[in-house]
C-alpha cells in the first residue's frame, strides 16, 4: 500500500533526514521525500498498521529534525 502525506519541514537537507529516519521505520517498505512539493511518499509492507507505523514514523523523523510535522496521520 502507499499513501502520501504533506509535510513541514524547513529545508532540503532536513526533508533528507526525514527520508532516512523514515525507511528505518519498521513497516516501512520505501519512503520519498520531496522538499519542493512538501510531500512524504510512503510504501509500506504487507500487512503493516498503517496508522501506527505513521505514528513511528513521525516520532524518528523528530529525532533528526524536531520541528517537523507530517499531516494526515
Amino acid at each position: 500500500m502507499k499513501k502520501s502525506y504533506k509535510i513541514d519541514v524547513d529545508c532540503a537537507n532536513c526533508a533528507a533526514k526525514m527520508e532516512e529516519a523514515a525507511n528505518k521505520t519498521p513497516g516501512v517498505k520505501d519512503c520519498i521525500v520531496n522538499f519542493m512539493t512538501l510531500k512524504m511518499n510512503v510504501e509500506f509492507e504487507d500487512g503493516a498498521d498503517v496508522k501506527s507505523v505513521m505514528k513511528n514514523v513521525l516520532a524518528n523523523c523528530k529525532k533528526v529534525e524536531d520541528d517537523c510535522e507530517i499531516f494526515g496521520i
